[in-house]
């Protein structure tokens, strides 16, 4: 004999089940907080490209920074590089890409990111993950003792922004919480 599901029950099913769906969902207060850390995490990247790329900054010192910029993306993150002397853009492996950029073969490098900006708006996906698309211009000039500014282009770029709810525990209470990561950075355009 089956026994009939109780009112309670499914009453109890239907508040945590909605309780673990409101918990995915994100406030517009809750959104506005979440835009302003991806913007500010990409800042950060733009600070620390900046002290990498720099040839006066110390070995050791561009290193702890790599160590800090490369804790910002998901993993198996890639970043594109482009350049005005080809067609084809070349993808490396986020860590990869640090050391390339801190081992450049000019006496000085400046790398400006200007017009940072959300170009799509934060979509949920089936896992519960949103993702967004935040886009930057990035200015690179590199320059010669004696010859002075050798190359300089400016290059679009759109960094995949992914939001994840995430839990830790504090003081033996699990606490959740909203994580953003960065992931690819793709190049769109670069002109002079």
């Amino acid at each position: 004999m089956r026994k009939p599901i109780s009112v309670f029950m499914i009453f109890s099913l239907i508040l945590i089940v909605s309780g673990v769906k409101a918990q995915d969902n994100i406030s517009p207060q809750r959104k506005q907080a979440i835009d302003s850390l991806a913007l500010e995490k990409v800042r950060d990247l733009s600070k620390y490209i900046s002290i990498i790329g720099d040839k006066q900054t110390p070995w050791s010192d561009a290193q702890r920074v790599i160590e800090r910029a490369v804790e910002l993306f998901m993993e198996n993150s890639e970043v594109g590089v482009s350049s005005l002397g080809r067609q084809d853009v070349n993808y490396y492996k986020v860590r990869e890409y640090f050391d390339r950029l801190m081992q450049l073969n000019y006496d000085k490098v400046t790398i400006d990111w200007y017009k940072i900006q959300y170009v799509s708006d934060l979509v949920r996906q089936p896992d519960g993950t949103y993702v967004g698309v935040i886009t930057i211009y990035q200015r690179f000039q590199a320059f010669d003792k004696e010859k002075g500014l050798v190359y300089e282009d400016t290059t679009k770029k759109d960094i995949t922004v992914y939001v994840k709810r995430k839990e830790t525990q504090i003081g033996g209470r699990l606490i959740g919480f909203w994580d953003v990561m960065l992931g690819d950075i793709r190049v769109k355009e670069t002109s002079k």
